[in-house]
């Protein structure tokens, strides 16, 4: 079955960078459009980004429009999360999400449109 797993997440100051790495194995990465979420204490799961299988569309919450970016590598089997200049208001769990519906166009922002979900990484600002 497919996986994925993310990683490097962790404590950072507030103005610093973290980037994220969901690893997918088990299924055909190259196909699925991938996705970031988060989710943060006492709040519900929102949209981060998303990245079509081709890589040539991406969709941006405006929270994190030009801090964030995301890329893939279908060679690699993994999405990245770049994320620059965080704010405390960032600090949440991370997920990664892959849809494995056919698209000719961008990727979905609907959580529940999502097949495949990691187990997520922390990612945590201090101020």
């Amino acid at each position: 079955q497919v996986q994925l797993v993310e990683s490097g997440g962790g404590l950072v100051q507030a103005g610093g960078s973290l980037r994220l790495s969901c690893a997918c194995s088990g299924g055909v990465f190259s196909t699925y459009a991938m996705g970031w979420f988060r989710q943060a204490p006492g709040k519900e799961r929102e949209f981060v980004c998303a990245i079509n299988w081709s890589a040539t569309i991406a969709y941006y919450a405006d929270s994190v429009k030009g801090r964030f970016t995301i890329s893939r590598d279908n060679a690699k089997n993994t999405v990245y999360l770049q994320m620059n200049s965080l704010k405390p208001e960032d600090t949440a769990v991370y997920y990664c999400a892959a849809d494995r519906s056919i698209s000719i166009g961008g990727p979905t922002v609907i959580s529940d449109e999502y097949d495949y979900w990691g187990q997520g990484t922390q990612v945590t600002v201090s101020s």
